[in-house]
């Protein structure tokens, strides 16, 4: 089992840059694959980005791709999102979440995958 915490999040101003950072606890980090995905109040949970379990892989959806940046760092069990340019419509609570998975070089884009999620951190970006 992997406990997930993300910070990071704030409040910036269009244009400015975030970066967001999911700790994880035990000593199997590396056997997940990793996502972010955002939520508004009344709208559906949806993809932001994913990485592989040896990070070799990412993956972005299209509303975010050029902007924001997944990376992690196995020995320190984190896995960050680097974002930048940032727009009113980013704005929304993102969570963290981890897929045990035999697969090194994969991750999912689907939230029904992951087996783990964080209590998210508000990201808010002003006009």
């Amino acid at each position: 089992q992997v406990q997930l915490v993300e910070s990071g999040g704030g409040l910036v101003q269009a244009g400015g840059s975030l970066r967001l950072s999911c700790a994880a606890s035990g000593r199997t980090f590396s056997s997940y694959a990793m996502g972010w995905f955002r939520q508004t109040p009344g709208k559906e949970r949806e993809f932001v980005a994913a990485i592989s379990r040896s990070g070799s892989s990412t993956y972005y959806a299209d509303s975010v791709k050029g902007r924001f940046t997944i990376s992690r760092d196995n020995a320190d069990n984190t896995v960050y999102l680097q974002m930048n340019s940032l727009k009113p419509e980013d704005t929304a609570v993102y969570y963290c979440a981890a897929d045990w998975t035999y697969y090194t070089h994969t991750a999912h884009s689907r939230s029904q995958e992951y087996d783990y999620w964080g209590q998210g951190t508000q990201v808010t970006v002003s006009s």
